[in-house]
């Protein structure tokens, strides 16, 4: 059983080791009297007579001498460990766990990583991926990465992508059987691919033009939750895709896909780095923030 004030196993520490009330008192930055009051709070719990006091000196008991034996290091280790984490908050070192949704993998982590390890050797980054949106807090995760509108209120978020805009994309074999699509309700007559968002389900297709906002729930032969099966759908001539401008921009270039629906597709807030709290923060995350958002 554990006394109920640990700080008595401290003072008893003292206590034991400098052999006098006074001393341990000094020691502790506290009264002779508080000193004596935790050591009779401390047998009392314990059930036994850990110290022999006279007016004149202080001496263990059989009891006393068994708990010192094992007080002293495991007192120490526990130090020891309170200072390797104080640590933490000055010395860019330790693991942290961060979250994100894959089609943040390649725009925002891994053109990073080599970085991060150069100039961070002793950070561990443990990267989990899940399109969900999960409570970084209650699995344990030290940070996550999403989409701004995604963020709860009471959440720090530090911006790590510049506005994404959406593209409407398409193979040229598609669209020789098929109109292309002048406004988004048009692409209820079309072949699209679907992506889904981990337990969030599928996405609904957003635009918007001047005031005008509207979603689309599409439908299509293919339901995916993987960026590049979007694209092998696309370029294969399965159905009209919606991805960002950026990831698209190589395909468009080549002449691989072709851009529709431009006018309705308006940039928003990107991809945001976001954590709990900034007090106490450690090292690690603050430099993971600062290579992120570079």
């Amino acid at each position: 059983m554990l006394p109920s004030d640990l700080n008595a196993l401290a003072t008893f520490l003292a206590v034991a080791e400098e052999r006098s009330f006074t001393r341990a008192a000094k020691r502790q930055g506290v009264s002779p009297s508080a000193v004596s009051h935790a050591m009779r709070v401390l047998e009392e719990d314990v059930g036994v007579r850990l110290l022999s006091r006279t007016t004149r000196s202080v001496a263990l008991t059989e009891a006393g001498e068994q708990l010192l034996l094992r007080l002293k290091p495991a007192l120490t280790d526990v130090e020891d460990t309170l200072a390797q984490i104080s640590g933490q908050t000055h010395r860019a070192a330790g693991r942290i766990r961060l979250l994100l949704p894959r089609l943040a993998i390649s725009s925002v982590v891994a053109p990073k990583l080599g970085r991060l390890h150069r100039e961070y050797p002793e950070i561990l980054l443990d990267v989990a991926t899940d399109d969900s949106r999960r409570d970084i807090v209650a699995d344990g995760f030290d940070a996550g990465i999403h989409f701004g509108e995604y963020i709860a209120k009471d959440m720090i978020a530090v911006r790590v992508s510049p506005d994404h805009r959406p593209a409407i994309v398409g193979s040229r074999e598609y669209f020789k059987s098929h109109p292309k699509p002048k406004e988004p309700r048009d692409l209820l007559q079309h072949s699209c691919i679907n992506f889904r968002h981990g337990t969030a389900g599928l996405y609904r297709w957003e635009f918007e033009k001047g005031k005008k906002e509207l979603s689309v729930a599409v439908s299509g032969p293919l339901v995916v939750d993987d960026l590049e099966l979007v694209f092998r759908g696309a370029l294969d001539g399965v159905g009209l895709a919606f991805v960002s401008e950026h990831d698209a921009a190589p395909y468009l270039g080549e002449g691989r896909l072709v851009r529709v629906l431009e006018d309705w597709c308006q940039p928003y807030p990107g991809f945001f780095i976001y954590y709990p709290s900034r007090r106490q923060q450690p090292a690690a995350l603050t430099a993971l923030v600062n290579v992120l958002r570079s």
